[in-house]
Order: C-alpha cells, then structure tokens, then sequence
C-alpha cells in the first residue's frame, strides 16, 4: 500500500517493560536518512523516559496525564495537529520532519491510537498509519498476557511483533510464545530483537495497517461512543526522588531485597541516579527480577544533580518506597 505523498505514522507499543524506548533510541540514532518527529505517552504524573530517550534535533512530546488511548487522545490530535501547521509554515516557525514516530504508555491499549486517524478527517488526509509495531518481552509475555487484557490487545491490534530479549531465553520457549501468538494474531509480521535491534526496513514503510482487519477485532473501533478502557485500579505509577547523592552499596543491597521480595508485583521501574563521587549519571532499569545498571553520560555543569526512579506496579506502598530510597543516601 501506497502512503500516496501523506506523513508515515508508527505507533510503537508493548507491555511495561518490554523496550519501547530502547527501539525508539534505536530508530532515532540509526542512519536511514529521515528526520522524525516523536510523540512520548507516559503512564504516571512525572515521566522520565523523555531523558531517556537519545537524539536532541528530533521533537519529543510528552504527555503525562493520563492514558493516551482515552483521556490524552484529545492531545494527540491536538499535537498531530501542531505538528501539520508547524511543517507547512511558511513564517520561520516550520518544522521539518518526514515521519512521525508515538511511543505509547505500557498501559495502552493501542485501538483508539489508530482511531485518531480516522475519526479527524484533516488528519486522515495528512497522515497514513504506517503500521502498529507491538514490543513483546519474550522473557515475560506468557505471564503478562495470562494477567493482562491490555497486552493481549497489543499483540491482537499488532501489525508487526517484535519478540524481544530472545536471547535470554531458549529455543523452546520462543517457538511456544510464536505459537501462542499466531493464535491470537495469524497476521502479524513476526521478527526476534536483542535490546531491540531490528532492521529498519522489517519495520518501517511497510503500510500494513489494514483497516479492515482492525474492524474485525473490534468492530467499535471507529465508534467514540462504544469505547470503553478501564485500567487495573491495583496498577499505579510513582516517583522516588533524592536531591543528595546516593551510595551505590547501599542501592544495590536495596534492590536485591527488594526484588527478592517484591520482584514480581514490579512491572516496571527505571531510574536515573547521582552516584556519589561518580560524574556519570547512573541509568537504571528493570522488569520484575531482571534489571541492569549502566554509565551514562556525564553530568552537564549547570544541571541539577537528582535521583529519579519511576516505580509501576501493583499493590506497592508509595511511602515506604520513599522511605527506603532515602535510606539510600549517602552518609
């Protein structure tokens, strides 16, 4: 199918976790020629993932209140909108980009994602949905879609699916995720990822967003009236913060009680730290047990040295969460 001249729009999903944000870096910093301009979801009232994400020329957004398949689509359009008056300005004031890349929120579901193109009629005469590209952890995906409906969508609206971290799991296991997800999705693209890496071409320009296939998962798609998304009420999202340096001993011994713990009730936690006497930022991520912490780039000297760690899951206790990140502090 051809985009007949309008803006390309892939809509990047997948559960808490799965390495969304690690595809988008992936996307951003790859050399394919194209100049994209990228619209960031974030579940929770302070999001992160825009410090996380590399590539200062491109045009990040980010929209924190809420989630983007209800409350904040109002926005979407809104900024999709922006965005078609900023690249035809003709005052000084355009913006230059040749696609447009949505990173939703883990929580989406993505069907009222592509609705925004087809509900607006300017928007659907400027944009083509590109594709609906589904991240799926490999390592967790069973688990995750026997407990959640917000997955299950993912992989069913998918037009393409990334299995993701295959290589922390055996040929078997991946042979029965591909299974079961041919069962719920028999025409999605299907491709195996390491820390997302994927060619480009498996993913972008394709135009397989297929209306009518869509139609038939759900038929209400493109009725605003029949719409209806409620979120797991025992899900919630919140921010540790820490404006002193922290000791590294002391959050490492933290987070392997933690987790031994609590491990997996955590869908999601990603952090960046200020790490006593280290000038590197500490960039630190995790999905239930398996989580890493790497080196980032040094801290500019005109900015605020904070720990920030973003905690998603269920039946967590924000306060003693805090409580016990303070006691990460330096002494």
């Amino acid at each position: 199918m051809k985009n007949n001249g309008k803006v390309p729009v892939t809509v990047l999903t997948g559960f808490l976790g799965a390495g969304k944000t690690t595809l988008l870096n992936y996307i951003l910093t790859e050399n394919h020629g194209q100049k994209i301009a990228v619209i960031v979801n974030e579940f929770g009232e302070v999001g992160i993932d825009n410090q996380l994400v590399v590539g200062a020329d491109e045009e990040i957004f980010e929209m924190n209140n809420g989630c983007i398949c209800c409350t904040v689509r109002g926005d979407l359009i809104r900024i999709l909108h922006d965005l078609k008056e900023r690249r035809n300005d003709r005052h000084g004031m355009d913006l230059n980009f040749d696609r447009v890349v949505i990173e939703t929120t883990g929580l989406a579901d993505p069907g009222p994602v592509a609705q925004t193109f087809f509900v607006d009629p300017e928007l659907s005469e400027y944009y083509h949905l590109d594709s609906i590209v589904t991240v799926v952890d490999t390592y967790h995906v069973h688990e995750q879609l026997n407990r959640s409906h917000e997955v299950q969508k993912q992989v069913a609206f998918a037009d393409i699916l990334i299995l993701n971290k295959v290589d922390l799991v055996d040929e078997k296991h991946i042979e029965s995720v591909t299974q079961r997800l041919k069962k719920m999705n028999s025409t999605a693209q299907i491709e195996r990822a390491t820390q997302s890496n994927i060619d480009l071409n498996k993913i972008l320009n394709l135009y397989s967003f297929d209306l009518d296939k869509k139609l038939e998962i759900a038929p209400d798609l493109l009725n605003d009236h029949n719409h209806h998304h409620h979120h797991d009420d025992h899900v919630k999202a919140f921010v540790l913060r820490s404006e002193k340096p922290l000791s590294l001993p002391k959050v490492e011994a933290w987070m392997n009680s933690l987790l031994a713990e609590l491990g997996p009730q955590m869908y999601r936690y990603k952090g960046i730290f200020h790490i006593e006497n280290l000038d590197k930022r500490v960039i630190f991520q995790g999905v239930h047990m398996l989580f890493a912490g790497t080196a980032d780039r040094e801290w500019k000297k005109d900015e605020k040295r904070v720990s920030e760690m973003v905690v998603i899951g269920t039946d967590l206790d924000e306060q003693w969460f805090q409580e016990q990140f303070n006691n990460c502090v330096s002494a």
